[in-house]
């Protein structure tokens, strides 16, 4: 059983913005396209913020995911950089995405470029407590890969 669909509005900034969009039916991320006055180019090793000429209104307990689009990585070694960047429940201002170019060659992007996806994510209520000592588990304090490869 499916639960009511959460609204989430979004405005304009730019009037050749196209809101959020969802490519299949079955995909939990939003494509996010670039806005832009002209094409630009992402060198090597650096990072842009590119805008989408969007701003979003995401309830009070929703946050939105800002996430790398798989074929860019793969392809062209393009990723969020802060991925996932969060977009709080209470930002209104313009929606940007911080695009990191990891690959070898320079990256041009042009306006209305799907650059990144967004998926809408439950944020639960939590109490935070301070205590003078946690409770033991198995794993203990081993991370990092305490585990091993294999």
């Amino acid at each position: 059983m499916e639960s009511d669909p959460v609204r989430i509005r979004y405005q304009k900034l730019n009037p050749r913005a196209r809101g959020p969009e969802r490519s299949t039916a079955g995909a939990s991320g939003h494509d996010l396209r670039a806005c832009l006055d002209a094409p630009m180019e992402i060198a090597p090793g650096r990072t842009a913020l590119i805008p989408t000429g969007l701003a979003l209104a995401i309830p009070e307990g929703w946050e939105g995911q800002v996430r790398a689009r798989s074929g860019l990585a793969l392809r062209h070694g393009i990723a969020v950089l802060n991925g996932p960047g969060t977009i709080d429940s209470d930002y209104r201002g313009p929606l940007g995405v911080i695009l990191a170019n990891l690959g070898p060659e320079p990256f041009a992007i042009r306006d209305g470029d799907r650059i990144a996806q967004i998926v809408f994510a439950r944020v639960p209520s939590v109490l935070l407590e301070e205590v003078e000592a946690l409770p033991p588990t198995g794993r203990g304090e081993g991370g990092f890969g305490h585990t091993g490869v294999r």
